[in-house]
């Protein structure tokens, strides 16, 4: 039985659609005033002082230089190349899966584009009726014969999510909206996490996140989540955590690997909690952990694309000296790996993956996206 999504609200800020359609300037004037509200509004003073600290309200010096811009340029260029007529991205294994066109729309979008409009607003426009398109009656947003759905399954929810907030007059963005999210709350386990398929048996932080990421996303857009989802998931969330600061795979004992303690941090964020000490320790842990610089780029880590992308999220909702420090580090190395025609590469998940990951980080300081806002 489907669970109603229009009751229980949790009680996260609704920021407006024009974020993605202002000018640069109009954007960063919003988020300020938007702040500030939040700011006046907060009952607590440490949360106060942490809301006003994100990179999104104090951005870093030289948030955005010329080989950045260049290297975004590029990677758009090349995304749009390799985009298949069906909506979908390139070829082989993850060619036409659902969550690397959710992956790939997003990339556009940070960009600034909305279906049909923008530069690339044609290929936003065709990323998302590939989504629609897969879309089940049960709500599973997947391609047929896709193992562990709910990666793809999440990130596709949080691309519909921020089309929505963009769009809330698309009846059938919203219908497929609804139906998964109530598909992701009604596969959450007892442990309060998510893992591969959508049935409430086990759980795994680097699932969990993907999830937590689009119940934010559709709130922001407006659709009612239950705030007993959003505790439960942030009460599994701390239980991944080790004693080091970093965060293991799941509840199980286990190891702590920078990636997923990424997942770990960004998840208590996402589900609105900017000042604990779980954050401070993972945070911790990621800077002096996390692989940037030091272990040979990501042709020699394991997950090295999705450890940027949450980290740089991590980091950039932490703000101040951490979001400086990580900022200058992972922008240069992900310019210094970009390819000649203008793709990053992962040799598992293949170039489409990794350049859409790359493209949405480069252009986090752009500040188009919402679920880059508090």
């Amino acid at each position: 039985m489907r669970e109603n999504t229009s009751v229980c609200a949790v009680s996260w800020p609704h920021w407006p659609a024009a974020l993605l359609l202002g000018s640069m300037v109009g954007v960063l004037a919003m988020a300020s005033q938007d702040a500030k509200q939040s700011v006046q509004g907060a009952s607590d003073p440490k949360e106060q002082r942490v809301v006003a600290a994100g990179a999104e309200n104090k951005p870093a010096e030289d948030e955005i230089n010329p080989a950045q811009q260049k290297a975004i340029e590029r990677g758009l260029a090349y995304l749009a190349e390799v985009q298949n007529d069906d909506g979908s991205f390139g070829r082989g294994r993850y060619g036409r899966h659902i969550a690397v066109a959710a992956l790939g729309g997003l990339a556009f979008m940070a960009d600034g584009n909305v279906p049909g409009r923008g530069r690339y607003g044609e290929q936003v426009a065709k990323a998302l009726e590939f989504v629609l398109r897969n879309t089940a009656e049960s709500g599973l947003l997947a391609t047929d014969g896709t193992t562990g759905p709910m990666y793809g399954h999440g990130f596709a929810t949080l691309f519909l999510g921020e089309i929505y907030g963009m769009n809330p007059s698309d009846a059938r963005v919203r219908d497929a909206l609804v139906r998964a999210i109530d598909l992701i709350i009604n596969s959450q386990n007892d442990e309060g996490g998510w893992r591969y398929n959508p049935v409430p048996f086990d759980a795994d932080v680097s699932v969990t996140i993907c999830e937590v990421m689009a119940l934010r996303s559709a709130r922001n857009a407006g659709i009612k989540v239950p705030r007993e989802s959003i505790d439960r998931a942030v009460r599994y969330v701390r239980d991944c955590q080790n004693p080091d600061g970093g965060f293991r795979y799941m509840r199980q004992p286990g190891t702590s690997a920078w990636p997923r303690t990424a997942a770990g941090v960004a998840s208590l964020f996402y589900a609105g909690i900017y000042e604990d000490d779980s954050i401070e320790r993972g945070l911790d842990y990621l800077d002096n952990n996390a692989g940037v610089g030091a272990m040979g780029g990501p042709q020699s880590q394991a997950h090295y694309y999705y450890g940027q992308y949450y980290t740089t999220q991590a980091m950039y909702l932490a703000g101040g000296e951490r979001w400086q420090s990580w900022w200058r580090r992972a922008r240069a190395e992900l310019v210094e790996e970009q390819s000649a025609d203008g793709s990053w590469v992962d040799h598992q998940a293949g170039e489409s993956y990794a350049t859409s990951m790359a493209l949405i980080v480069l252009q986090m300081p752009g500040r188009y996206l919402p679920i880059f806002q508090r």
